[in-house]
């Protein structure tokens, strides 16, 4: 066993401890608190003045798909050769020897949300894994996590500009909804016969509309966020709005549905014009009104060691700190679906915490340990 003691405890849960006791065995936390019973063999790391926290969720980013060098050989983002690609899984496009995982590490970044890109109006499944490992399937938390579909600019310039559908929002609207079709016609087919010719597609959607998985709609725009949402409850099926550009504009619409959203990449220029409302305030607002919240670095978009500097923005702007920690914490990880597992100090829970030297959102502050499953792997990426 080991007992991490002496520093304060932000454990996610409302309750904190100070001085307080972090005890872990076998990679799982056991116990915390402010009075925690040691067996003599425990190993005791004093962490006296430091601040232990869960460690850090980003729940949407390219992790690993777009890889450092961002060339053709490690840039497998979109397949932008066809519009609908519900079979595609990012589980099999993901590098972990990719650099971006040494860097999350170092910036206390412990479980990521990874997806394909905006590329296609139905672009594949996501994954929820861990940023510590060499063997992918073993560092997954759940699979498939939601499928990526995307309004807006970039299917319609992709696509428009190979002279197919969609070229407008409308074609992109339409092929979502004929292919959702298309799977609820394949599902009676499964139920009414028992087993038909396999099709990878409509097996992926079949998901969808059984509620397995939520559609993670990339919207930025108030009009497409809408859009997502008018097509999810014509299925009958769960949603999770990406990037959320302009939802402080429709705050109300969100608020009845308590749809979650997560919030970014925001530390950018205004490079295209859906980005032209983004800023900082957003998640504050759309915290502050009781909608689900979490923040992401799209990373390779933000590199992925600053997603707590996005948190400190958001602060600055607005967002309640609690809420704001939360956001690449414990609600990221109930947004992915992963909060058994992650995201808080809980007995039973995976021992993934940080270490740092100071209050998370104070710029200097040093992540000075990175625990993953009960092992500070800190030192083993910075030998």
């Amino acid at each position: 066993m080991i007992a991490i003691t002496g520093g304060t405890l932000i454990t996610m849960t409302g309750e904190n401890y100070c001085p307080g006791t972090l005890l872990i065995n076998k990679g799982k936390i056991v116990a915390v608190g402010l009075k925690v019973e040691l067996e003599p063999e425990t190993e005791v790391i004093d962490a006296t003045g430091k601040i232990i926290m869960p460690g850090l969720v980003d729940a949407h980013c390219h992790l690993g798909i777009a890889e450092e060098i961002y060339r053709v050989e490690g840039d497998d983002t979109n397949e932008h050769t066809d519009p609908v690609t519900p079979h595609l899984r990012a589980l099999d496009a993901i590098n972990p020897q990719d650099q971006g995982f040494h860097d999350a590490i170092l910036g206390g970044v412990t479980t990521v949300g990874v997806g394909p890109g905006s590329a296609n109006v139905i672009g594949g499944e996501h994954v929820v894994m861990k940023t510590w490992g060499r063997v992918i399937d073993r560092m997954l938390l759940r699979q498939p996590a939601g499928m990526k579909v995307a309004f807006g600019e970039n299917p319609k310039r992709i696509y428009g500009e190979q002279k197919k559908m969609p070229a407008t929002r409308m074609g992109t609207a339409a092929l979502l909804r004929e292919n959702l079709v298309k799977a609820q016609n394949y599902r009676a087919k499964l139920l009414a016969q028992g087993l038909v010719e396999r099709d990878l597609k409509m097996e992926a959607l079949v998901k969808v509309l059984n509620r397995e998985m939520p559609l993670r709609a990339h919207a930025h725009r108030a009009d497409d966020i809408l859009t997502a949402i008018r097509i999810a409850e014509e299925f009958g099926v769960d949603l999770i709005i990406e990037h959320c550009t302009e939802g402080h504009l429709i705050v109300e619409e969100l608020v009845i549905r308590r749809l979650p959203c997560v919030i970014g990449p925001t530390l950018i220029s205004r490079a295209k014009v859906e980005l032209k409302e983004r800023t900082f305030k957003t998640p504050g607002v759309l915290a502050s009104a009781g909608i689900p919240v979490a923040l992401m670095t799209d990373h390779p978009v933000i590199p992925i060691q600053y997603l707590a500097l996005c948190g400190a923005l958001a602060v600055k702007e607005g967002m309640d700190e609690e809420s704001a920690m939360r956001a690449i914490t414990v609600d990221a990880a109930k947004i992915l679906g992963v909060a058994d597992r992650i995201g808080s100090l809980e007995p039973g829970k995976d021992a993934d915490f940080i270490i740092l030297s100071g209050p998370l959102f104070d710029v200097r502050s040093r992540v000075e340990a990175v625990y993953v499953n009960g092992e500070n792997v800190l030192p083993l990426i910075s030998a």
